[in-house]
């Protein structure tokens, strides 16, 4: 019988530029991880996809855990010899994706350097108009992750959806249907933003849900404001931050999602390095009990 909860998988990323990511998936599944999201910085970095994907299906063997994404995260709308190796890598995963049993890829924009945010629009028509063609021939979704790497609506290196204006602009100039959201809490909370409202109104382009949580440091802000000395926000695991998941999770069923939402670890100011899995550990079972996972009895009937 289907367990409903698992509409909703939890889960974690895979950095799969590892020397052998799937010896480390193999290591981690123990834990009860539900979905893995094996992701690439920038270029695959020599990386054979085929080889990896069936690396990854032996070392998921036999368990119930789904990729539910591949990774891309870098600046395909640039021209210098790693912004096409990222153009490549898309093109690479998307047409690979198949492999690893998941029909989506997950990444930055990309954006034109030093220049306001709209005026990176042309080139992001010119490069994504055809990759989610590329995508759709082949029943592929793409999902661009909300995270601003430090840049803003007047400069940034890296991504221009990062903002729900921003949204509003990219989704006008591409309105396919397999274009959409890879989207967290924390990057919404590091603009002082309500995540709760926004999955209600973007929940038809939230493809894919990265676990990700923020502390805002309110005493800092009364004390600093945002763009003083010290740090208003830190960003966090699930567990340790502000959001409520529980009604992230409920609101996001309310609207229909069946996806994962994958652990995106490696920032937490406290669980990293040597504490980084004792953090991840921690979110997953406390993202399951949000789900629900803690009360779950299956239905007798």
């Amino acid at each position: 019988m289907p367990n409903p909860l698992l509409d909703i998988r939890i889960g974690t990323m895979v950095r799969a530029n590892l020397d052998d990511p799937a010896a480390y998936i193999k290591a981690i599944l123990p834990l009860g991880f539900e979905s893995i999201q094996p992701f690439f910085w920038q270029t695959l970095a020599g990386k054979d996809l085929p080889r990896l994907a069936g690396q990854i299906r032996e070392a998921i063997g036999d368990a119930d855990v789904i990729v539910s994404s591949l990774g891309v995260f870098g600046n395909p709308l640039e021209s210098g010899d790693v912004d096409r190796g990222v153009l490549h890598a898309w093109e690479t995963a998307i047409d690979n994706a198949h492999l690893f049993g998941t029909s989506m890829v997950s990444g930055f924009t990309g954006r034109i350097r030093g220049k306001p945010l709209p005026d990176s629009l042309p080139r992001f028509r010119e490069v994504w108009g055809p990759l989610a063609k590329r995508a759709a021939d082949k029943g592929v979704r793409i999902a661009f992750e909300n995270c601003a790497m430090d840049g803003n609506w007047a400069d940034g290196d890296w991504n221009i959806a990062h903002n729900p204006d921003a949204w509003e602009l990219m989704f006008n100039e591409l309105p396919d249907d397999n274009l959409g959201l890879e989207w967290e809490p924390c990057h919404q909370l590091v603009y002082l933003i309500d995540p709760i409202p926004q999955i209600r109104k973007w929940a038809p382009r939230i493809f894919h849900v990265h676990g990700k949580d923020a502390t805002v440091r309110w005493d800092v802000i009364r004390e600093h404001g945002v763009f003083g000395r010290l740090p208003f926000v830190q960003m966090r695991t699930p567990g340790f931050g502000d959001s409520d998941w529980t009604r992230v999770i409920s609101e996001l069923r309310l609207a229909g999602y069946k996806g994962a939402i994958d652990i995106e670890g490696w920032h937490d100011p406290v669980y990293r390095g040597d504490l980084e899995i004792t953090g991840q550990a921690r979110a997953l079972d406390y993202l399951k009990q949000c789900r629900g996972g803690a009360t779950y009895l299956p239905n007798p009937a």
